[in-house]
Order: structure tokens, then sequence, then C-alpha cells
């Protein structure tokens, strides 16, 4: 890396494991995705060969930004099933709680909170499906992955919420899924940009688009 050369002076490149001169940090104590490790590493003094390097020198932050594209799109799939898998909860939850003798899926106000829901999903599922699309063809899907991933992401957030709502006590008991559906739902607004990166990804894109 050049630091003078800023951006341009990143260059990418691979690092097997194990390697002389690589350290692993601390596995994370995270609060949600605990089922995937997440750690720091240390190089110092690490040497790889001139075969290890990802395409050009001074190409690491091209690189970077281009991945970052194709995995915005992945993580708004994986938002999606994590809203969905929360969704799918609250319906069945719905259907076998019974108070004063009904279900309370025939409560007006579990009705609308379960509409909001799954609309919610189901746009953003489409945006999810537009930005996958444009990923296989030619030419740039930055804004689409951004509006794919800002929407499958509060999606997520918000059902796996309202899913604890409709549960009611129960929602928030480690015996029901919901509580790790809301836990596991946040990171997804976090990693690959927060929210606001991305809508201010899309906010550039737009006005350039428009011709200023």
């Amino acid at each position: 890396m050049d630091k003078n050369l800023k951006h341009k002076g990143i260059t990418a490149f691979l690092v097997p494991l194990p390697s002389s001169g690589l350290t692993l940090g601390k596995r994370e104590d995270k609060l949600g995705i605990r089922a995937s490790p997440t750690c720091n590493f240390i190089l110092e003094n690490v040497r790889v060969p001139k075969e290890n390097v990802l395409g050009e020198v001074g190409d690491g932050f091209k690189i970077a930004m281009l991945q970052l594209d194709k995995a915005r799109i992945g993580i708004a799939a994986q938002a999606l099933g994590i809203g969905q898998a929360a969704l799918d909860v609250a319906v069945q939850y719905a259907a076998n709680r019974k108070t004063f003798g009904k279900p309370i899926n025939q409560q007006q106000a579990v009705k609308l909170r379960l509409a909001d829901m799954a609309l919610r999903l189901e746009s953003a599922r489409l945006l999810v499906w537009r930005a996958a699309v444009l990923c296989d063809q030619p030419g740039k899907y930055t804004k689409e992955s951004s509006m794919a991933k800002w929407a499958a992401s509060e999606a997520a957030t918000f059902v796996t919420h309202a899913t604890i709502q409709v549960l009611g006590g129960m929602g928030y008991v480690s015996d029901m899924p919901a509580e790790r559906y809301y836990r596991d739902a946040r990171i997804t607004e976090i990693y690959g940009g927060i929210t606001d990166i991305q809508k201010l990804l899309i906010g550039d894109i737009i006005t350039k688009e428009y011709g200023y």
C-alpha cells in the first residue's frame, strides 16, 4: 500500500493459512449471526508471492468496490430469508394462539400487522430479484444493489420486530426463534455499508442520471 497514492495505492492479494506473520485475533462475542465466527487478523512482515496479487497493482480499491455491489445483493437476500422466516413464525403462531376462544389472527390489529410485514418483504424481494438479474448482465448495477440492500435490510428489521410483537412474551424467550431472527436482522443494516451509505450512493447516481 502506497499512502501517497491514497486509494489508488491499495493492492489486493491472497494470504494463505497458515502464513508466517499472520495471526488471528480473538473471536468476537456478537449480538447476532453467532454461528458465523468473526475476528481481526494481524499482518506483520508477511511476504506473499507475486502470483497472489488480485488484478493489477493499485487495483485493490476498485476490486473491493466491485465486490461490494455483489455482496450487497447477497446481504439483501440474507435479510429476505431472515424476514421471511420471521413472518412464517408470526403467521403460524397467530393461527394457533387463542384468546377468548378465537385465534388471534382474527383480530384486526394482528391482520393489519401481518399485512404490513408481508408487503415490506414482497416489495424488497422484487428489488433483490431485479438487482440479481442486472448483476448477471453487462453494465453497472450499483444503484439497484444499494436499493435492494436498503429495502431488504429495513424490511427484515421491521418484520422481526413485528414478529416479537405478535408473539408477545413468547417472542422474547429463546425457546422461540423470533428473538434470534431479530438479533440476526440487525447486521444486514450494517455490513456492506450502513443504510445511510446506500442512500448517499443512490442519491448521487440519480443526480448524475438526470445530468446534474
